[in-house]
């Protein structure tokens, strides 16, 4: 009879069940954790939803002067507007051509530094190079946009270069005209977040077991084909994670170094989103419209995580959930 009802439920005879601990039994075991992510939970609680009701303006013709519900309900209104306006279409183009500029070479070039790091034998020369290269990451922008209009100016380091080379015969505008706007602010943010984003891929390198890399040069595989078929597979899990979490951030473009270096010249290829909200917001006023474009950003974010999530488990890639 203990048999055949074992059979059924698939459990082998004899053998030893255990009870699965409910969420409040697991949560009390592991309250030194939930204790030390209170403070966290709380800052991300007051800033990041609590401000989530003030979404409401953006159904509004809001006006700071009067009661929050005493202003003029106006539906979709602001979103039509929006979507009627030339300038707004195109500071969605430019966030999400610099933003994409931003997820290529983000992903790109520290990769190749951590697979180049990874390789070195000398430690000193090693850490050298990841202290030269992390170190930007802690400069402001408004430090960094002063480097890069140094640099980049008419009488600057690349275009003396250009010169000296023969590869221009006058100077390049690179700061006064819109076509080269989106490559600088790519190239500005791989120099100041390169070495940072590093950092992770090599601490996923330094998991793989080290004999792998000694059966393959035992085999007669070079460097470069380690770097292939040993590094990379190794990262690979922490390459899908994380570009699914940048494609979630693939509307933030970035707002300062867009705003500082936004000359009225190459204002066309400069505006973000976040520039347009600031402008309609702040100068003009006009709230409910430029938290209407806040809401677009956030909504079009949330849509891009989630179906970059989904493909990702499609294909049997790790994946956040």
């Amino acid at each position: 009879m203990r048999s055949a009802k074992a059979s059924q439920t698939g459990v082998p005879a004899g053998a030893v069940t255990f009870k699965q601990a409910t969420f409040l039994q697991t949560l009390w075991q592991q309250r030194q954790l939930a204790l030390m992510s209170v403070p966290m939970f709380l800052y991300i609680c007051l800033f990041n939803y609590f401000p989530l009701w003030g979404w409401i303006t953006a159904f509004m013709n809001y006006k700071p002067a009067k009661p929050l519900f005493a202003n003029e309900w106006v539906g979709w209104g602001n979103f039509q507007w929006l979507f009627s306006k030339p300038e707004f279409i195109g500071a969605v183009r430019n966030t999400f051509a610099m933003a994409l500029i931003n997820l290529v070479f983000g992903f790109v070039f520290p990769i190749l530094l951590a697979l180049f790091l990874n390789e070195i034998r000398c430690l000193r020369f090693k850490r050298t190079v990841q202290t030269v290269t992390y170190l930007p990451h802690f400069l402001s922008w408004v430090i960094v946009v002063g480097i890069a209009q140094t640099i980049f100016s008419s009488t600057g380091a690349i275009n003396q270069l250009l010169l000296a080379l023969g590869l221009a015969k006058t100077p390049v505008f690179f700061l006064g005209e819109g076509k080269y706007f989106w490559w600088l602010v790519g190239a500005i943010n791989v120099w100041k977040e390169c070495g940072w984003n590093t950092i992770i891929y090599l601490a996923a390198m330094s998991a793989i077991d080290p004999a792998l890399y000694e059966a393959a040069e035992m085999d007669g595989a070079g460097r470069f084909k380690r770097m292939l078929h040993i590094a990379l597979p190794g990262i690979r899990s922490t390459f899908m994670v994380l570009l699914i979490m940048n494609i979630g951030y693939l509307m933030e473009a970035g707002f300062e170094i867009q705003y500082l270096m936004g000359q009225n010249v190459v204002m066309d290829w400069s505006q973000t989103i976040d520039i347009f909200a600031l402008k309609y917001g702040i100068t003009k006023g006009q709230y409910g419209r430029a938290i209407a474009a806040g809401i677009f950003k956030s909504v079009v974010s949330i849509a891009l995580m989630v179906s970059a999530n989904i493909t990702a488990k499609r294909l049997g890639e790790d994946t956040l959930l």
